[in-house]
């Protein structure tokens, strides 16, 4: 298993997740508070990376249908911002959801604006949570809670 992060936890079962945000500041604060709660972190800095890294990028088909993304079942969860230039959460989420090995890892869309509508969109696109920035420990928690019960 190939997997940026720390060593293993103590009862040996340590979630991987895939953090997405273009903010460098964000994404190291993510990145400490999942590594204090025994995650695995890999982080990208845009959704292109993060679908590198899934191995969702093909640059021949530009996932227009229905992939069989080869066999990358390497996270556990994706947190992502939903405000990124290039290519928006909202947009990562729904590729992720349109890739039939990927579709039931869990994605959680952050972001620094409580828009009704915006969050509503995402959950309805298939994203398991919707939280706010910054996020806190207890936010991490309930992430946890919400991997076991996957």
């Amino acid at each position: 298993m190939e997997a940026a992060g720390s060593s293993s936890s103590q009862n040996g079962y340590q979630p991987h997740v895939l953090a997405v945000d273009d903010n460098l500041v964000d994404r190291k604060l993510v990145e400490k508070l999942l590594k204090n709660s025994s995650f695995k972190v890999t982080t990208a800095e845009n959704g292109r990376s993060a679908l590198e890294f899934l191995g969702l990028l093909d640059e021949h088909e530009h996932e227009h249908n229905n992939i069989e993304c080869g066999d990358r079942s390497k996270v556990n969860m994706i947190i992502t911002d939903y405000c990124m230039p290039g290519m928006s959460g909202y947009e990562l989420l729904k590729k992720i959801k349109r890739c039939s090995r990927m579709k039931e890892v869990p994605v959680v869309v952050v972001s620094s604006e409580n828009v009704p509508t915006r969050i509503n969109k995402c959950l309805e696109e298939g994203a398991e949570m919707f939280m706010l920035k910054p996020l806190k420990q207890s936010d991490v928690v309930k992430l946890k809670c919400q991997l076991m019960m996957n």
